[in-house]
């Protein structure tokens, strides 16, 4: 499959490191006052606007490692009020519903899932397949087997010979410093602790430029339809670029595949969020009580992306929010838990940049607390996978979820995001939060 790409338009991204401790410890106790960093792999190179993609994570980074990690028995599940799988099934209303969603005391995991979900990322995670082991036993979620869960290596993208429509491909590069990995981690494990029973697949592109990871999305695509259909999640992005549309049809088309991607972590507008063929996905943050951990209540991520497409026209499915939107493509359709400071537990033990590498003997550098809408795209992806509805197209997975959004639909009344929060969350449709966060399975 040959791919064009220009180079017009900015491409922004963030991505910020976290780690927590020892092992035994049921609470994390915080060394020092938390703060947010850059990484290499999410470094902005303006000259490469339409050319590369960049991660779509956020981490809470400590002066020191924080002496606690999530308990390893339970409950409780969880250390510092983090959300775990349970808490966030809780919130979400897809389990059974228990006081205050606290991860302390919110056991119950999802049960659901089938057919398949695709992660599609850049770059080889070596410890992929145990690090989602680790992070299912701690969780109490169906443990990872060679038949439900598998790592696809996809060819190098931009050729014309059709290998794209393969998965024949050598073990990528591991990404230099860490980023990738720890997104592939993220992705992984907040999939399967949506949709445990699905087949879940992880198709790593041979680097970040969109040509691969192009490639990388077709692999991901026959494979999800070769299982009968389900959704491919992309926790990735790109600046947008005029030949973009011309795209839209040619790698998001598939089929009986619905395609999810990270909206961004910044007051902008990313693709391949923005195109008509993807549920672009926003972020939100879970209050919780600082003295108790108990929900309280959900408010708009200040640096979720959204707004307009530059180039995208208006798709059908949002004629009925026109009067807001205008006559282009709006972003998100959806969104989930994203804030950083209300980040879930991920388990990654290959080495970052700069840090010591995970030490297994104390948890140290194993555990992190991750935020961002990389966290709320497979989130998505998981939940829509486990209400088993497989719809036909990403189109038809939009106007049904445009058509049912009072019922579908927790409705994020509070915060503000984009340029000078100049966005405010509302009960109706909006550009920080979209439609809202999912409302049990109902409508999805």
């Amino acid at each position: 499959m040959q791919v064009k790409v220009s180079t017009a338009g900015l491409v922004i991204a963030t991505l910020f490191i976290g780690c927590v401790g020892t092992a035994g410890a049921q609470t994390a106790v915080l060394a020092g006052t938390p703060t947010l960093t850059k990484r290499v792999s999410s470094v902005v190179d303006h000259h490469a606007a339409g050319k590369l993609a960049y991660t779509s994570v956020q981490y809470l980074a400590f002066p020191e490692a924080p002496k606690g990690r999530p308990g390893t028995s339970g409950p409780p599940y969880s250390g510092s009020f983090y959300q775990t799988p349970a808490s966030i099934a809780c919130i979400y209303g897809l389990t059974s519903a228990v006081a205050g969603c606290n991860p302390y005391t919110a056991t119950a995991n999802p049960s659901g899932g089938s057919r398949a979900i695709a992660i599609v990322d850049a770059y080889d995670d070596p410890n992929a397949s145990s690090d989602l082991s680790v992070f299912s036993s701690q969780f109490g979620l169906v443990a990872p087997t060679s038949s439900n869960f598998k790592v696809v290596y996809a060819p190098f993208g931009g050729t014309t010979d059709g290998s794209c429509a393969t998965s024949s491909g050598t073990e990528p590069a591991v990404d230099p410093t860490g980023g990738w990995e720890l997104e592939e981690a993220l992705d992984i494990e907040m999939a399967h602790s949506m949709a445990p029973n699905a087949t879940l697949y992880l198709v790593e592109a041979q680097s970040n430029s969109l040509t691969d990871l192009y490639c990388a999305v077709t692999v991901a695509s026959n494979l999800v339809k070769a299982a009968g259909g389900g959704e491919v999640s992309m926790s990735w992005l790109a600046g947008e670029y005029p030949t973009e549309t011309s795209d839209d049809g040619l790698v998001f088309s598939t089929p009986n595949v619905v395609y999810f991607a990270a909206a961004g972590d910044y007051p902008a507008v990313f693709y391949p969020s923005t195109s008509p063929n993807v549920v672009s996905v926003g972020g939100t943050s879970l209050g919780m009580n600082l003295s108790t951990g108990n929900f309280t209540g959900e408010s708009a991520w200040q640096l979720t992306g959204g707004g307009p497409s530059a180039y995208e026209p208006r798709p059908s499915y949002q004629n009925n929010i026109s009067r807001t939107v205008g006559s282009y493509r709006a972003t998100p359709d959806v969104s989930a838990n994203a804030d950083p400071w209300t980040a879930v537990w991920v388990y990654d033990t290959y080495q970052m940049q700069g840090d010591p590498p995970c030490d297994l003997s104390n948890g140290w550098y194993c555990w992190w607390e991750v935020g961002g809408t990389s966290v709320a795209t497979p989130l998505w992806a998981g939940i829509v996978n486990a209400a088993g509805s497989f719809s036909a197209s990403t189109s038809a997975e939009l106007t049904k979820l445009y058509g049912n959004q009072r019922s579908s639909f927790n409705a994020v009344t509070s915060g503000s995001c984009g340029w000078y929060a100049g966005w405010f969350a509302s009960s109706s449709w909006n550009f920080c939060t979209g439609l809202g966060s999912p409302r049990s399975y109902k409508g999805k």
